[in-house]
Formats: structure tokens, sequence, C-alpha cells
């Protein structure tokens, strides 16, 4: 059963760190809203393609409002829980947060346009290598990157900073270690604690915290945090199949995925034949 929510509730529960929506998705959403029957499976669909839609949505549905034993991270399950009323009130609370350059939206398309890329991928994944909450590793892609926003919110020259760390990323030194030597912070730990100001679920929030720390990760022998690895191995196979070194970091290679291959193949059990073949099977997919 749905629970409704008012206008002022979502407002309370919205307040403090978001992402900007992408703007050919809040006008599809206004667009699918004034329709007689709006259909919430289609809505369900535009905003599980968008970072910041997806993350005020789970932000709602895992507050204290709702009361729920455990957090989710299923959109679609959000979206059902909440109802028409509640989710079109979400929308055009995230339409009125105020109008971004087009100078911004550019900058950010680099960003919206890997989200949706690797999330997908990620499902892909997650169901080729038998993990058995797919859903998880949907919302882990679509939010691993979402530090990066509000780095470009408070850095200006945030890009050029992340190229930089794309470029020298190799596997003596992590692409969080240029963030954090030339701005001190990095959008690992930015989007950590947007995940859990979205109120994710922990281990979610563990995973973005730690998706430039695969080489550590795998380099332990202990079986310590198996599904923070499997996580952390499918977001990765994701992320290098999409080309987010090309796109976010503008590099031909990516030097990331040379120091951590090995580790992340062995340990989902895949050879790199196998692993260049389920990538060109993703890619006639269109999937990433």
């Amino acid at each position: 059963m749905a629970q409704e929510l008012s206008a002022e509730q979502i407002q309370q529960v919205l307040q403090g760190i978001s992402v900007p929506p992408q703007p050919q998705i809040m006008v599809d959403l206004q667009m699918e809203q004034v329709m007689p029957n709006p259909d919430l499976r289609s809505i369900a669909k535009l905003i599980s393609q968008d970072p910041g839609l997806s993350g005020a949505l789970l932000k709602i549905v895992n507050s204290p409002f709702f009361g729920l034993a455990n957090r989710i991270a299923s959109i679609q399950q959000a979206v059902n829980l909440l109802g028409c009323n509640s989710v079109i009130n979400l929308i055009n609370a995230q339409s009125i947060k105020g109008e971004m350059s087009d100078e911004t939206i550019v900058t950010l398309n680099r960003f919206w346009d890997t989200a949706q890329d690797v999330a997908m991928t990620c499902l892909t994944l997650a169901k080729r290598i038998g993990y058995q909450a797919p859903d998880e590793a949907y919302t882990l892609g679509l939010f691993h990157n979402c530090g990066i926003p509000l780095m470009i919110k408070r850095f200006p020259n945030y890009m050029t900073v992340l190229e930089e760390a794309y470029y020298s990323a190799n596997s003596e030194r992590r692409i969080v270690d240029t963030e954090n030597r030339l701005l001190n912070t990095n959008h690992a730990v930015v989007g950590y604690f947007t995940a859990k100001s979205w109120n994710l679920p922990l281990h979610l929030c563990e995973a973005i915290a730690n998706h430039h720390n695969a080489l550590s990760i795998f380099e332990e022998e202990t079986s310590r945090d198996a599904q923070l690895k499997t996580l952390i191995a499918i977001l990765k196979m994701a992320e290098h199949i999409c080309g987010s070194y090309r796109v976010l970091g503008n590099q031909d290679q990516d030097h990331e995925w040379q120091s951590i291959q090995q580790q992340v193949l062995e340990y989902v059990g895949l050879t790199e034949y196998d692993f260049q073949t389920l990538k060109e099977s993703i890619h006639d997919l269109g999937a990433g």
C-alpha cells in the first residue's frame, strides 16, 4: 500500500545535499504527470536514469516517515511505496531547485551520461556473474560518482583536476590521491556523505567511498567483505566497459583498470578472453 506524503513533508525530508536533475528528464517527467492517467512504471523508469532524482526518492522512502525495517535500494520499489501523488510532489520539489547555466549543463552531461551507462552495465554484469541483488548493482552504478556534481559546484576547475587524476592513476597512485593533493578532498568521500544523507543502504555507501580503492581491497587475503568486493568488481568492470576514463577523464587509456584488471577478473572468475567476450556482447546490447 502506497503511503502518500504531502509537498511540505517532502520538502522537509529533502533538506540538505542535492544533485541537480537532468533538464531533459525533468521535461519528460512533467509531460508524464500531466497525462490523464500518469503511468507509474514510466515515471519510475525516467527517475531511475537520474542520480539526483533517484537519490531524493530513496532518501524519502528510507526516512523515518516510512519506518521501514531495512533500507531499500530499488528505484521501482521506492516508487511503488511512495505512490503517484507523492512521486509527483517529489518531481515538483526538485524542479524548483534553480536553473543551471548552459556551461554547467554541458559539464554535468559528462557525469549524467556515464551514470546511466555504468548503471545499466552494472545491472547486466550482476546478472551475468550471478550476483544475488542486481538492483543494488544498478543503484551503485547510478550513484558511484554522485560526489562529482558537488565537487564541480565547489571547485570551478574540478574537471581539469579529475582529468589529471585519471591520467596519473597507476598501481602506486589512486585517482582520489590526485584530488586529495590538489583539493584536500575527493569525489568518493563527498559521494559517501551524499549517499549517507540520501539514506542509501550502508554497504552501498561503503562501496561508493571505496570505488577508487580497489587495489588494496582485492589485495586483502581475507574474505572480510565478499559483498563489498563483488560490488566493487562489478563497478570497475562496468566503468571500463563504458569508457569512464574517456568521458570523465579525457584519456585514451584506462590507467586505473590496467592496475587492477588482474585482481578484479581473478576475483569474479573470468579470464581476459571471457571478459573481452562479455564486453563485446554488452556493447552489442547497447548497455555500455
